[in-house]
């Protein structure tokens, strides 16, 4: 038996009065006498002075009883703290969120998870870089794009589907596109990246066109390009989740829907991510509850016409996906 073992069967011993009492409830009297032996053994003093009849502390034996009698109890309270963390939804949970994603549709949203969950904290970074998990301490991000090949868990937010609007101001001023190539006549609000080009690629009835669009605005932040859009500065294509709100409120009118836009060469789903399965605190899964749940309402409440589920996604290299 390990040293912490014999020492909480010394505890046992010296609060029943007697090896056979422990005995009784564990093992043999035998067993009980050999750890207590060989505690006084490892620690070179004797603990317990003992006969047929009785038995009583020495004076190392009391001050040693006292002392393990406190850290049985600290270790005791540290595991009910621990455990009780798998029994409510308590704690500081830290994320990192994309930024769109966490300004267009998670932060506004949070007060209702806090008031559910009173004894939850959290700790938001906004980001759109991809962060050591376990280096950094994350328990959930949000990232858009395929995670890298790594033993992470993702599970698929939402589908990639964008969709090309502007202000209502914008299209009253200078016309709404009607098909393609309509948008080489217009202010178009580009996403500076690698994996975007000047050309939006759309698609329909299995024909598919690139038009080369200019304008005088690039950003590599869609939150920038959505401002914009919304001030009457051009068209923007960007994903649907970031603009439901915004388009079912009036805000932004989305056009050419008829056809599948594709601005850049990748899909680009949106994924929460967290390190691991195993011993998932309860926090980090009623924060990934919480995602799923509002990423579904959100489809459902502010409605666009593209819905579909989001489909299943190969998993060539090892990776968890959801």
């Amino acid at each position: 038996m390990d040293e912490l073992g014999r020492i909480r069967t010394f505890i046992k011993v010296v609060e029943a009065g007697s090896f056979s009492a422990v005995a009784r409830h564990e093992s043999s009297v035998s067993s009980v006498a050999r750890q207590i032996k060989s505690l006084e053994d490892e620690l070179g003093v004797r603990l317990l002075n003992r006969n047929t009849r009785s038995l009583s502390l020495t004076e190392p034996g009391k001050m040693f009883y006292d002392r393990v009698c406190t850290i049985s109890n600290d270790l005791s309270n540290a595991s009910s703290e621990v455990s009780s963390f798998q029994e409510s939804v308590k704690g500081l949970l830290r994320v990192s969120l994309r930024i769109s994603a966490g300004v267009e549709v998670i932060v506004p949203a949070l007060p209702t998870l806090l008031k559910q969950y009173p004894e939850l904290s959290i700790e938001v970074d906004l980001t759109d870089e991809r962060h050591d998990l376990v280096a950094d301490n994350i328990d959930v991000a949000v990232w858009l794009g395929n995670p890298p090949n790594a033993e992470i868990i993702a599970k698929r937010l939402t589908p990639s589907q964008r969709v090309v609007c502007g202000s209502p101001a914008y299209f009253q001023q200078l016309g709404t596109p009607k098909v393609p190539t309509d948008l080489t006549q217009h202010n178009c609000l580009l996403f500076n990246a690698p994996t975007h080009a000047d050309g939006w690629t759309f698609e329909k009835d299995n024909q598919q066109e690139n038009i080369v669009v200019n304008g005088n605005l690039r950003s590599d932040n869609g939150i920038v390009l959505l401002s914009a859009a919304m001030a009457d500065l051009g068209i923007i294509v960007v994903h649907e989740w970031m603009v439901r709100r915004h388009i079912s409120e009036g805000r932004l009118i989305k056009v050419l829907s008829d056809y599948v836009v594709k601005p850049a060469a990748m899909e680009a789903d949106l994924f929460a991510i967290y390190p691991s399965r195993r011993g998932l605190p309860l926090k980090v899964r009623a924060f990934i509850d919480f995602l799923i749940d509002l990423f579904n309402e959100h489809r459902t409440a502010h409605p666009t016409g593209l819905e579909q589920e989001p489909p299943e996604q190969s998993n060539p290299r090892g990776l968890t996906v959801l």
